[in-house]
């Protein structure tokens, strides 16, 4: 597709189009490099914890990286382009999840996020979250939740002795599947992980133990004990693993996850209810639309309007795309 170039334009006059952001990298001690070495971005050499691909957090909003609105953000839109873009499903105007890879090369903290019972209470925002594995080094696992019959007291008495592993369920990091983590639910990713993960547009945790780790300072990093006991739901631990039902890998009240294996050209009708936040986990094609094409590469993040009206994708071989939406 030829877009229009130019430092000035009327948005209301510009067709809306699949877009691709530029990510926000986050340099966390426990992260790797291996986001922009499986995807081939032309990143310096460092520590790629996080890959925000599409986001309008205040810690990271990730520019529009194509097309007449390259350099300008979701926030930059008008509410009438914005609407048209998310979908009747979203509420308000704000793009309503955070999108993001992680690349665990070393434990994440112990860490629970709440929900939006309690998240006003202890001045953060909810955050429930769901984690698909793209990848991970043999035995690779994650923690979600409590093991039966860890309650309060043995929750206290765990982090008295430093035995947090011996309390947290733990579940195999296997490629292809995901697990559903809701505020409330104690959690670590481990060693070895590559994940996708969709959330709520929240960046707050409260780290509970952190393996006797030490910040780059050297000094322990900041424990936030209390905030977590109040949101910790202590029922809610359950088996964090999806059950995939046909294309439909998790669906919640805040979003869906669904997963595509294509071979051959593939339809998408967008219906104006919901945008679809496309991640190409591998292959490469093109995506087509009424007035423009762009290549897909793998590792890519596109954010397809709701208005749109209809999209494809052409695979150039196996395409595996990874589709989020807003019930």
């Amino acid at each position: 597709m030829q877009f229009k170039t130019g430092k000035k334009w009327n948005f209301s006059m510009e067709k809306l189009y699949p877009l691709r952001f530029t990510p926000v990298y986050k340099d966390y001690l426990w992260g790797g490099d291996r986001i922009p070495r499986l995807y081939n971005r032309n990143e310096p050499p460092g520590i790629y914890a996080e890959s925000w691909e599409i986001s309008t957090h205040p810690d990271g909003s990730t520019p529009i990286a194509n097309g007449p609105f390259a350099g300008k953000t979701i926030h930059d839109l008008p509410p009438a382009v914005k609407t048209e873009l998310l979908g009747t499903n979203v509420q308000g105007d704000d793009f309503p999840l955070l999108i993001k890879l992680i690349d665990a090369r070393e434990i994440l903290s112990v860490q629970v996020h709440p929900n939006d019972g309690n998240a006003a209470a202890v001045g953060g925002e909810a955050k429930t979250e769901m984690w698909y594995f793209l990848e991970g080094d043999p035995h690779a696992q994650i923690y979600c939740g409590l093991k039966p019959g860890i309650g309060k007291a043995e929750f206290l008495q765990a982090m008295e002795d430093k035995t947090f592993a011996d309390i947290l369920q733990p579940v195999p990091a296997t490629p292809g599947e995901a697990v559903f983590v809701p505020g409330g639910r104690v959690h670590a990713i481990d060693i070895g992980c590559l994940i996708l993960e969709i959330q709520q547009n929240s960046n707050t945790t409260y780290r509970i133990y952190d393996w006797e780790r030490v910040g780059a300072d050297g000094n322990p990093r900041d424990m936030h004990i209390d905030k977590a006991m109040q949101v910790i739901d202590w029922d809610n631990n359950g088996d964090p693993r999806c059950e995939i039902r046909g294309t439909t890998i998790q669906s919640c009240e805040y979003f869906q996850l669904d997963r595509f294996e294509l071979t051959a050209e593939e339809r998408f009708p967008v219906s104006g209810e919901s945008f679809h936040a496309l991640f190409v986990a591998e292959g490469a094609g093109t995506i087509r639309w009424d007035d423009g094409e762009e290549k897909l590469a793998a590792g890519q993040s596109w954010l397809v309007p709701a208005g749109l009206g209809e999209y494809s994708i052409f695979p150039d071989g196996k395409l595996t795309l990874l589709r989020t939406t807003v019930p």
